[in-house]
């Protein structure tokens, strides 16, 4: 499938800016999932300063602002050919060990809740178990935007029975580590069916089992991805493969708006 992406940020100020600096993770790879064909960053009222790839293999770009901008615009886009690989992504590759990715973080570790949900997973495969765990998230966190934020954490999300990808895949991440497979949050873009103008990116986890590698699930979907997936960047959870964060300086009150396009 040959997919066109738009992915424009746009920062507003009441008060002029004295300094801030943005890291970006909004930058595909080739794999044997996907293939991009062309991809730009345009970038107004800031400058990019580095460009490296990070533990993760993720592409990154850190952003400076200075000079008292009260608008920042980000627009990333291009298009990608994909194919469907039934959610193998591959070997483990690049700087993080892979046991790195069996450790607990702040947003992905497994409570009581979390715990005694691994403890419904039956005997099986790994990827029978492992899809087994996919639709039983699936069934208990109900898909709702505006019930959870960037902070809530796996356990949280899954007390209360409600989140959004994000929410799913943290509670993914820790149920898979704590039936002992290595566990990693994906962030990028799906092509919805008849849906080409979306609000956010899209997130879902992977685990890695012996002798296949890398295999993903999206448990908001209660699938593994295929060609409709455009993966952006990896790491333990959200906030390693958030698609921009940044800090700054000074008073101002900020107004964000994200405009995401995802067309065939």
């Amino acid at each position: 499938m040959r997919l066109k992406i738009s992915h424009r940020t746009e920062y507003a100020y009441d008060a002029p800016l004295s300094y801030a600096l943005q890291r970006l993770r909004v930058f595909p790879k080739s794999d044997a999932a996907q293939n991009v064909v062309e991809w730009s960053l345009a970038i107004e009222g800031a400058r990019e300063e580095v460009r490296y790839d990070d533990c993760y293999g993720n592409d990154t770009r850190l952003l400076s602002i200075e000079g008292a901008p009260q608008t920042i615009t980000v627009t990333a886009s291009g298009t990608v050919e994909t194919v469907d690989t039934a959610g193998v992504s591959g070997r483990h590759a690049g700087l993080a060990p892979l046991w790195l990715f069996e450790r607990d973080t702040a947003l992905s570790a497994a409570g009581e809740k979390v715990t005694a949900l691994v403890t419904e997973i039956g005997e099986g495969s790994d990827l029978d178990r492992l899809h087994q765990l996919m639709l039983l998230i699936r069934g208990r966190v109900a898909y709702e935007t505006g019930t959870t934020e960037a902070t809530t954490t796996g356990e949280e999300a899954l007390c209360a029975g409600r989140g959004v990808c994000q929410d799913h895949s943290h509670i993914f991440l820790g149920a898979a580590r704590k039936l002992g497979y290595p566990a990693r949050y994906v962030s990028g873009y799906l092509r919805m069916d008849g849906v080409d103008e979306q609000t956010a990116s899209h997130a879902w986890a992977e685990a890695h089992v012996a002798e296949i590698g890398w295999v993903g699930f999206d448990c908001s979907n209660g699938i593994s991805p295929d060609e409709r997936y455009v993966r952006i960047a990896t790491g333990r959870d959200y906030r390693d493969a958030m698609p921009v964060m940044g800090i700054r300086l000074g008073q101002a009150q900020e107004q964000l708006a994200v405009h995401i396009r995802v067309e065939q």
